[in-house]
């Protein structure tokens, strides 16, 4: 999907706490109306942790749904909350499908989330370029430095940050420590 060059500020009244509990209680939600378990759910985005006007505030949740590899990423709003929460309202929207239409009407339009692949194709050992039982300090410290030529900033891309964000993301929570 293509990005946005301009972003709108968004009148969504909202923490990014808020946001977040808004998107994960959607997905319970749609995963209890469709009577189909969503599965393999991650949550990513190029922000630093902190960061109050991020440069790419956009965010993508990827999961796994009755068969279905799903995307649904936003970047059209300013801030991480403002795009969390536009997801929300996505996740919502398909709600609302399954109660007036039917699992197949929410199964073709979940088609058109099909095109973007998981940023973790591999599992994050590789990613990250460490052993499968390296610790939670080793894992940061690879992070760090493969975060230095896979950001933006420095030369790397959008789509690398992004891989070794969920990369990091899926070893610490292996850790217990995220």
């Amino acid at each position: 999907m293509p990005r946005h060059k301009v972003r709108e500020k968004g009148l969504f009244k909202t923490s990014l706490a808020g946001a977040l509990k808004n998107v994960q209680t959607s997905l319970a939600m749609f995963g209890r109306d469709s009577g189909k378990t969503l599965s393999n759910i991650v949550i990513s985005s190029n922000v630093t942790l902190g960061e109050n006007k991020p440069a790419d505030p956009g965010v993508a949740i990827w999961f796994v749904w009755d068969g279905m590899q799903v995307c649904i990423p936003v970047d059209r709003y300013m801030s991480v909350e403002g795009n969390l929460q536009a997801i929300h309202h996505i996740i919502e929207a398909r709600r609302v499908e399954l109660r007036h239409g039917t699992l197949a009407l929410v199964r073709a339009t979940f088609t058109g989330f099909m095109a973007l692949p998981s940023p973790v194709g591999s599992h994050w050992s590789d990613v990250l370029g460490v052993s499968r039982s390296a610790t939670t300090a080793e894992i940061n410290a690879a992070y760090r430095e493969k975060a230095r030529t896979a950001h933006s900033d420095t030369g790397g891309s959008d789509t690398a940050m992004s891989r070794l964000n969920v990369a990091r993301d899926q070893a610490l929570k292996t850790r217990g420590a995220s």
